[in-house]
């Protein structure tokens, strides 16, 4: 059989040699960076496929890069399409591919099978050392043009995002509907394990395994924000794999509305990973020359879950964007206060966070116009004249005059119903269906689609930026989007929102440039990489149970190196739980991320007091291989522990927590072993302070409970790398829910 024409294909190179990434005169284009390798298949005339998405196949010729895609064409067996299924980047129905189509629509009725022509494949690097195929297709008959962007980045993770046009001569009374545009990358047969993540508020992200079986594994997001129950990474791998072993591809669906993602394998032999954002009926219609484009859909490859964050950690930290200042400690005033905006109390603890070594002090809810509670006020973003006679001058200077930086907490796309913004312009709440949405939290959400409701949303946070010295907003999103429609016709709402929810950030972020901004949404619940593309981190989740957060935060940095992620010191009663640990176990919990403090120091001894200011000062210190360096967890520890740690890139210094979640099963009798060191250097190994003692319930350090220990921690001791890495020390013993730090520096 002949092979069908390649299509013409444009090569514009800048900053690299263009035989990084194609051979000349051939269709198939070899992408390759930091180790991994994508082969891809632009032969023409249907999609581009992708042959090899994995390990590096290091540098190729043309003919063996052919050779490659032959090597990958499925034989025709019985009761199959008589060419073989050879499903694209987005999969298409008409060719064969049974599964899930990469594009779900149709116009009246019709034209829902789309079978698109590649026109042109056109490659390049930045100079960055991105490395591009946009591809440009067409299918004439259903009156639709689609564009493809693949992109390498230096990190070694994989991105794509598509386009899809209504052509300029489609009948403009026949618009296309679109319902679906997901995007897929394929894996072997050998990635026959699948790792995701649920949770719920208060206990985001935690994982869940199963097998990679014939069928469909779909998590569809229907909250209109990423959500607490989202998966951040779907992980598909060789069975068994961990944080150090096994081979997997990991894919995230950058995208804070409704969204889907999707693990499929077929009984013909084809696995995939896909992703895209879940539209609701209507939400799309094309018609000629209307374009949608579909979000970023990520992929990271490498040996064992460490690897696959560790793109991710350098890609987030290779943009213009990432933070470059270092990560100021801070206080939150939430469980400290509560809805008390008591003036004299507020300066008093702005004082202590001074004295412990806070670098900025944010003022949560309860400090607008009706805020006694969360009843009341929202949409009404001005401050409480009867609250605040003075404005909130007399705190910002107090704060700012300590040194510090002041932050404040808003919720700019919720609306109370008590509130003088709804009474006054009802229609600006999303809505269907003539009702209003069951209310959560007593908040409705605002139609930020709506233009009169986002001038003015802009217009108020705008004024109190210009008003006040506030470097940081707290940027919060408390419910789940539900019957969001536009009020004055129903239809659905979360596409348009999401966007303009972007927008506003965006134009906020424009017209001031300093201005940082957290993504809170009741804690966890809007983390992904597009919302992180304009801020500045995350907060994890409203639980500071340092028992919690441990499982949260260690799955969260899968996606997020740990300047990204918020992690509080808690009082010794978390508000949530009830539960009570020691002042060590909450410190040492949240010193693996952008540090802070959600206390009232004002109420806690001097003595401790001192001691979190010791916590604080070793998070400075330590901050640049915190917030620099390769993040590894530990697979081979006893299940009651739970091990992780910051390696320097230039392996000169590690610190390592180690953590008590649960009682041992058994005596400490295994070894901790630490990969990733120099295997030739010698490494001085000891208990690092304050986090050098096991602390009782009520704090104290007994020297009794140093018999726990085994004898090389009381001295600490002089290894070499290797040994470290394959041989180990013993573990100590610990209580449950206390914790120990080492730290290991090169001699």
């Amino acid at each position: 059989m002949t092979p069908p024409s390649a299509p013409p294909t444009i090569d514009v190179s800048a900053g690299s040699p263009l035989a990084t990434i194609a051979h000349p005169g051939s269709a198939v284009r070899h992408l390759r960076a930091a180790g991994v390798s994508i082969v891809l298949d632009c032969d023409g005339p249907r999609l581009p496929r992708v042959v090899h998405w994995g390990a590096d196949l290091g540098d190729l010729d043309a003919a063996t890069l052919q050779a490659i895609v032959r090597a990958d064409v499925q034989a025709v067996v019985s009761n199959v399409p008589d060419r073989p299924i050879t499903p694209s980047v987005l999969a298409e129905h008409a060719t064969g591919w049974m599964g899930l189509p990469g594009l779900i629509g149709h116009r009246g009725g019709a034209d829902w099978s789309t079978l698109f022509v590649v026109r042109s494949v056109a490659t390049r690097v930045d100079l960055d050392g991105t490395q591009r195929v946009t591809v440009q297709a067409v299918d004439e008959a259903a009156r639709l043009e689609l564009g493809l962007v693949l992109e390498l980045l230096r990190s070694g993770v994989l991105r794509m995002k598509a386009t899809v046009t209504g052509s300029a001569d489609a009948d403009p009374d026949r618009p296309y509907t679109l319902d679906g545009l997901t995007l897929s990358l394929p894996v072997p047969r050998r990635a026959a394990e699948l790792l995701d993540f649920t949770g719920r508020h208060l206990r985001e992200r935690h994982p869940q395994r199963r097998a990679f079986d014939v069928g469909s594994w779909v998590r569809d997001n229907r909250r209109g924000r990423t959500g607490s129950d989202a998966t951040v990474l779907l992980a598909a791998g060789t069975p068994g794999f961990g944080f150090g072993h096994g081979e997997v591809w990991a894919v995230h669906t950058a995208w804070s509305g409704n969204h889907r993602t999707v693990a499929e394998r077929t009984p013909n032999g084809h696995a995939l990973l896909a992703g895209g954002e879940l539209l609701l009926p209507g939400e799309v219609a094309l018609g000629p020359g209307d374009s949608y484009t579909s979000p970023w859909i990520y992929g990271s490859y490498g040996t064992g879950l460490d690897a696959v964050a560790g793109r991710f950690h350098r890609f987030l930290r290779d943009r213009p964007g990432h933070p470059a200042t270092p990560r100021p400690v801070i206080l939150n005033t939430w469980e400290s206060v509560y809805f008390d905006m008591d003036l004299p109390t507020l300066l008093d603890l702005a004082d202590h966070a001074a004295a412990v070594g806070v670098e900025r002090y944010v003022l949560d809810d309860g400090w607008f116009v009706g805020r006694r509670d969360d009843h009341a006020g929202l949409g009404d973003w001005q401050v409480d004249p009867d609250v605040w006679p003075r404005g909130l001058h007399p705190l910002v200077d107090r704060v700012t005059s300590l040194g510090m930086q002041f932050g404040l907490w808003v919720e700019p796309e919720m609306i109370n119903p008590d509130s003088h913004v709804a009474r006054a312009h009802p229609d600006w709440i999303l809505a269907t269906g003539g009702r209003l949405p069951v209310e959560s939290r007593h908040q409705q959400v605002l139609d930020l689609a709506n233009p009169d409701a986002f001038d003015h949303i802009l217009g108020s946070l705008d004024a109190l930026l210009r008003e006040y010295r506030i470097s940081y907003l707290k940027w919060d999103h408390n419910r789940d989007l539900i019957d969001a429609g536009h009020r004055a016709d129903g239809r659905p709402a979360v596409h348009e929102q999401t966007l303009a929810v972007y927008r506003l950030m965006d134009e906020l972020r424009r017209r001031h440039p300093r201005l940082e901004i957290e993504s809170c949404s009741s804690g966890g619940g809007r983390i992904d990489l597009e919302v992180l593309q304009r801020t500045d981190r995350v907060w994890a989740s409203d639980c500071i149970d340092a028992l919690e957060r441990q499982t949260i935060q260690r799955y969260t940095g899968l996606l997020l190196p740990p300047e990204l992620i918020g992690a509080h010191i808690g009082t010794d009663r978390a508000h949530t739980t009830g539960r009570r640990h020691n002042l060590s176990f909450r410190a040492g919990t949240a010193l693996f991320g952008h540090m802070g403090i959600e206390a009232n120091l004002a109420r806690l001894s001097a003595t401790e007091r001192a001691e979190i200011a010791d916590w604080v000062a070793l998070h400075k210190r330590l901050r640049p291989l915190l917030h620099g360096g390769r993040v590894v967890r530990f697979d081979d520890v006893d299940p009651s522990l739970l091990v992780h740690g910051v390696i320097a890139d230039d392996r000169s210094e590690a610190v390592i927590s180690v953590a008590a979640v649960a009682t041992a099963d058994s005596a400490p009798t295994g070894r901790l072993v630490l990969p990733g060191l120099d295997p030739d250097a010698l490494y001085d190994l000891a208990l690092l302070p304050p986090g050098d003692m096991i602390q009782d319930e009520d704090g104290h350090r007994p020297q009794g409970n140093n018999h726990r220990l085994p004898p090389w921690l009381t001295t600490g001791i002089r290894l070499t790398g290797a040994v470290l890495g394959h041989a180990g020390v013993q573990w100590p013993e610990l209580l449950p829910e206390q914790l120990l730090l080492l730290h290991a520096r090169r001699v």
